[in-house]
This record gives C-alpha cells, structure tokens and sequence, in this order.
C-alpha cells in the first residue's frame, strides 16, 4: 500500500481475527519501529514481541483501557528508557509501526500512554524504565471500512503562514 494511502485508511481496530500474523509480517513491523528517526538518535524505544496467548491475555487484563489485547494473535509493548524525548520519539515508532503493518493488512490500536505498570513484571520490564503503550496487532474480526473517518476539515485545523489565516 502506497504511504499516503495507509495513512488516509488506517482505523482503529479492537476485534482481531486469530489469524496468526507471519514472522516476516512481525519482522517488517519491529523493523518499522526500529528504523524511526529519533530525536540526537537516541532511540530511547525497546519493544517487546508478544505472541504468547497466556501473556497476551494477561495483558488484556491489566491494560485497563485494552482488554482485547487478550484476543490479538500479536501485541508489542512499547517501553522507554530515560530521554527527555522518549515519548515524543517512541509515538512515532509506534505510528510508524501500526502503518506498517496496515499497509500488510494487518490492523492494531494503541492501548495505554498511562496507567500499565502492572504489566511491566509480566514483561519483565525493570522498575527504572517505563511502559508506554502495549499495540495489539492483528487481521481485523469484521470488515472495516477503509477511509471512513471523521475529521474536521481542513481549514478547521490548517492555517497559512499565520494561526487562524485559512490555508488553502
């Protein structure tokens, strides 16, 4: 798929087929994440492949905000080392990731940005580096409709030169 096309299709997607993902698929998707420009390059991610049906399910039960992680052939948690610019620099290894792996067919959503620390001893995770998101990955349950999306136009949220100038 074509970059601007994975982009303008992509979708959340929470119901996953059990469908197992091919090993190059994954490989194409951590490589995704891997190759990210960072910021000074300090590649402050470190992504942990899960495949394991006990742990995906574990995770669906501690990811408060994702408990369909547990139903996903796949899931990589996303945790960072200390870098003023982790968050910044692991959201677009995440997003590159998750178009990664739409482009193959292969649909996912982000699950945390908060509140996973209790799945961190599942992952083996060390107490002085955080977890910022777990994406499960997976071949969507049901059909979904590819561009459909609501957003506000873009003279709404683009401007010319100046905030509030319309960019046309």
């Amino acid at each position: 798929m074509e970059t601007f096309e994975a982009i303008r299709t992509i979708l959340s997607v929470r119901a996953y087929r059990d469908t197992p993902i091919p090993d190059e698929t994954i490989h194409q998707i951590v490589e995704a994440g891997r190759l990210t420009a960072s910021s000074q390059n300090g590649q402050p991610w470190r992504f942990i492949v899960v495949r394991e049906p006990g742990t995906l399910r574990q995770l669906g039960a501690l990811a408060r905000s994702g408990p369909y992680i547990a139903q996903a052939p796949l899931a990589i948690a996303i945790a960072t080392v200390e870098s003023r610019f982790a968050v910044s620099d692991a959201s677009r290894a995440i997003q590159s990731m998750m178009l990664a792996a739409w482009s193959q067919g292969v649909a996912s959503n982000w699950v945390g940005f908060h509140g996973l620390d209790a799945a961190k001893p599942v992952l083996g995770i060390p107490t002085d580096v955080d977890l910022l998101a777990i994406v499960p990955f997976g071949y969507p349950a049901t059909p979904v409709g590819k561009g459909a999306k609501k957003r506000l136009p873009l003279g709404e949220v683009a401007f010319s030169e100046r905030y509030g100038q319309p960019y046309e």
